[in-house]
């Protein structure tokens, strides 16, 4: 029996995800969210593309929270997304009671699952998520260091004008403008970053680093989803 990742929120972030779980093969997939057809219809879109991937997972979207019994892992991506001017924490009122209902559908039909927080703000959501389901600490996580890791490494190859597979770098704390992207952790095959680069250089790249996702709201008009 093939494992089964569901994901809360099919708007630009939930249906990459789901994009690259259907073209991987490594789970069947559930869409949910509110929007009627929105997740019913990306599903379906999803399910017409695996013959080009060579996959045989089953895809399923709709509104119902339902659709997440028997997954083995849960994300959820469901909520408003910033708009240019706004910062992470303006979307908490909002993004609070969404985050709510599906860590309470997730602890209703899939208490086994564990479960990743990808919706902003990151933090406290995750910490919303943790209390309404119940769940132990080693279950429930946010995406954000991850994230804020990757834009820390493409930043610092992109400079030394290197691959990014040979740049190691880390960044700690919180999803926001407190992050600390930890220069001592940051080598390029095993040479400490801080002796390749100028200290301008270095300012710029951390500063840019806690940015990245205002920068790209910037631009876009909505928040990063393919990061």
């Amino acid at each position: 029996m093939r494992k089964k990742i569901s994901i809360f929120g099919a708007g630009n972030v939930g249906a990459s995800l789901a994009q690259l779980i259907v073209a991987s093969g490594i789970a069947d997939c559930s869409l949910i969210d509110v929007a009627p057809g929105l997740a019913e219809g990306k599903a379906l879109d999803l399910s017409h593309a695996r013959p080009l991937y060579g996959r045989d997972v089953k895809v399923e979207g709709g509104e119902d929270d339902a659709l997440v019994q028997g997954s083995e892992l849960v994300v959820i991506t469901a909520g408003v997304t910033r708009k240019p001017g706004m910062s992470r924490d303006q979307l908490l009122e909002t993004n609070a009671r969404i985050v709510a209902q599906c860590a309470a559908s997730v602890k209703k039909h899939a208490p086994q699952a564990f479960v990743i927080v990808v919706s902003n703000p990151l933090d406290a959501m995750t910490w919303l998520a943790a209390e309404t389901t119940g769940f132990k600490k080693n279950k429930v996580m946010g995406m954000a260091g991850a994230l804020d890791s990757s834009r820390f490494i493409s930043l610092l190859a992109d400079e030394l004008k290197v691959s990014v597979r040979d740049i190691q770098a880390l960044v700690l704390g919180g999803h926001g403008d407190q992050m600390v992207p930890v220069l001592s952790s940051a080598t390029w095959q095993g040479q400490p970053a801080a002796g390749l680069l100028t200290k301008e250089q270095l300012s710029k790249i951390i500063e840019r680093t806690r940015n990245a996702g205002a920068e790209i709201v910037s631009k876009m008009k909505t928040s990063a989803f393919f990061s």
